[in-house]
């Protein structure tokens, strides 16, 4: 038995007073109204309708029934109306996480045109470098840099995100311009990051059709903060391996000078994470897939192939 459409067809029927008349409204045959009554009233064990050859009334227990039925299909009705509009219109509040460098230089500032779409929109984001915990922490979803550690979540894939070696003009001055991967190794120093978790510094490896190379490098200073690392590579104190996304804005004001220009380094892709059993509400969805589509706009953010083959470290 089909439960909805027998109860809202007890209702029809209890208002209209006729089986005939709800079968004209509903656009079902009588015989179909009929039956659906049938069954509601074998599955509760109790009859509901009264019938005449010229009326149909309710029972004691059918108006019982009837009182708290009819509340219930109205507040369904009302249920599907709201989530219709939801889709259209999306509403409500948004738990999301990223790192501190993504929000400042990728989403906020696109912001405003993600909120002349969706006004009624709310989001909270909670920026940082550390890995969020989706479940415990009640977000929505993260946008999240690197390879994920966790299978079992959904991921959507947004951009690859190139990196670039850079420095100020200040550091060059003081220590000559770097032009094969090995010069770095003498005499200059890099401004590490590593993860807080583990402790692990990234390595800088960098390609180009000789094959890979491992820059080691010296450091002076190592942070776990993205912003630390672009503010003690602006104050002068090592090469910075950063997103060019980040970099680029104090490359183009003269701040920052790229380096090995003819190397690559492989990009980190970039990903909207969310867990597989939670619903995706229509206001997650359309913020999924703005941010797909500021990804693919920014000319720092696109998804990136490297043209120079990969080749074994030597």
């Amino acid at each position: 038995m089909d439960y909805y459409s027998a109860v809202r067809t007890f209702v029809r029927v209890a208002e209209a007073g006729s089986f005939t008349k709800a079968s004209d409204q509903l656009e079902l045959p009588r015989n179909t109204v009929t039956k659906l009554i049938q069954s509601l009233e074998a599955h509760l064990q109790v009859k509901l309708l009264n019938r005449t050859t010229r009326r149909v009334s309710l029972t004691n227990d059918g108006t019982a029934y009837y009182e708290r039925m009819s509340r219930v299909m109205e507040e369904w009705q009302e249920a599907e109306a709201d989530l219709a509009i939801s889709q259209r219109r999306p509403r409500g509040r948004i738990r999301v996480d990223m790192a501190s460098l993504i929000a400042a230089q990728l989403v906020i500032p696109a912001l405003p045109t993600f909120y002349e779409r969706y006004p009624e929109i709310q989001l909270d984001i909670g920026v940082s470098d550390m890995q969020t915990d989706l479940i415990g922490a009640h977000v929505d979803c993260v946008v999240r840099a690197g390879k994920l550690g966790d299978p079992s979540f959904v991921a959507r894939h947004l951009a690859d995100l190139p990196f670039v070696l850079c420095a100020t003009k200040g550091y060059l001055a003081r220590h000559g311009t770097p032009k094969r991967p090995s010069d770095i190794d003498q005499g200059h120093t890099l401004v590490r990051y590593f993860f807080a978790n583990s402790g692990r510094t990234l390595p800088v490896v960098v390609r180009s059709k000789e094959g890979d190379v491992t820059i080691q490098g010296h450091y002076k200073i190592s942070v776990n903060d993205a912003n630390a690392q672009l503010a003690a590579g602006l104050a002068g104190l090592g090469i910075l391996r950063i997103i060019r996304l980040v970099a680029q804005p104090h490359i183009d004001d003269g701040r920052l000078v790229p380096l090995l220009e003819d190397w690559s380094i492989d990009p980190v892709p970039l990903s909207i994470v969310y867990a597989p059993n939670r619903h995706l509400s229509a206001r997650v969805r359309v913020f999924v897939e703005w941010m797909k589509e500021i990804c693919e706009a920014h000319p720092q953010a696109r998804s990136v192939k490297s043209k120079v083959p990969r080749h074994r470290s030597a």
